[in-house]
């Protein structure tokens, strides 16, 4: 059975330290052949660029097999923050039978339609390659192992089509989340817009967002739906965070987006999608107060440190990692 049928910077950074709930960099005993790791491995880089990204792809692609998705946030016309264009060419390119991927979006925008959300690939210049909006065929249920709120997840239908996932996502802060990070953009991005979407946020059918669901509750509800799209890959997925452009607001803000304070901090990689939003986080809060209060306040006001409890909650990785440097 074929598995898309399933429905069924430098050393000094490894002593970050323990920054309490938000940090988990830890030292651990040494490991014994035959256990589980104590400790996940998270690759960073603080080369901003196409070699940069295609390093750390390098360094976490030995399970991406067969017809592969790059799950990435097309992000609303005229979007001033998205990952530069040139860096998910080049990673397409190199990366064979792979193909963008993305959902519509459940609120109303440039990219709530297919006929609309094909326009904003145009005009953001995704068309170098074919995209795949993997709900424009409708979306089928999958189910969430282990879930508190959901037994399945609607996903968009298509992503069934593939063997292997690649999660590239920009980091940054969120409206609703906090932060978004490797699990939003599969929790959400991978939710087909007009059943997934609503599941996730307890959306009504009008637009109005103040009755959506926030908080704790929905930061769990996003990792349920992160974790049937991780349980329907696995282990043929891995994770990219490019910390770059991080605005307190996401890409779906398009060009009403708050001009980020942060500076550029560089790209992670990893097979552990726990482990690489900790540590996106973990680099984040090393920020100098100045660059660091907008997108801690935009954090900590949405509850979105919830989504590594949440995580962790539903073994979906480890908060304890090693960060290595490639140069």
């Amino acid at each position: 059975m074929k598995r898309r049928d399933f429905l069924k910077l430098s050393s000094s950074l490894v002593l970050l330290g323990t920054l309490g709930k938000v940090g988990s960099l830890m030292a651990t005993a040494p490991e014994k052949e035959g256990q589980i790791p104590a400790r996940s491995t998270v690759y960073f880089t603080r080369d901003i660029s196409p070699d940069g990204l295609l390093k750390l792809y390098r360094k976490v692609n030995q399970n991406i097999t067969g017809k592969v998705a790059i799950k990435w946030h097309s992000g609303e016309q005229h979007g001033p923050n998205i990952i530069p264009r040139n860096m998910v060419k080049a990673l397409q390119e190199n990366i064979p039978n792979s193909t963008l991927v993305e959902t519509n979006t459940l609120y109303v925008g440039d990219r709530d339609t297919t006929e609309k959300h094909r326009q904003t690939l145009k005009v953001n210049g995704w068309d170098f390659c074919p995209v795949d909006i993997m709900d424009e065929d409708g979306a089928v249920m999958i189910p969430v192992k282990g879930g508190k709120h959901f037994k399945t997840m609607s996903v968009g239908k298509h992503m069934l089509d593939y063997d292997s996932m690649v999660v590239l996502t920009h980091f940054k802060g969120h409206a609703m989340g906090g932060f978004g990070g490797s699990m939003k953009n599969i929790a959400i991005g991978c939710a087909d817009g007009q059943v997934g979407k609503k599941m996730i946020h307890v959306a009504p059918d009008n637009q109005d967002y103040s009755k959506w669901l926030s908080g704790k509750p929905f930061m769990e509800n996003m990792a349920e739906s992160a974790k049937a799209t991780i349980d329907y890959f696995k282990p043929h997925i891995a994770y990219i965070n490019v910390l770059r452009n991080m605005s307190v607001d996401c890409d779906c803000a398009g060009v009403s987006a708050a001009l980020p304070k942060a500076r550029d901090i560089g790209i992670l990689a990893s097979t552990d999608i726990l482990a690489i939003d900790q540590a996106s986080i973990d680099l984040v809060y090393k920020l100098p107060e100045n660059e660091l209060h907008d997108l801690k306040e935009r954090i900590e006001s949405r509850e979105g440190l919830h989504q590594l409890t949440a995580m962790e909650n539903l073994k979906m990785g480890s908060r304890s990692y090693k960060l290595i440097e490639v140069i």
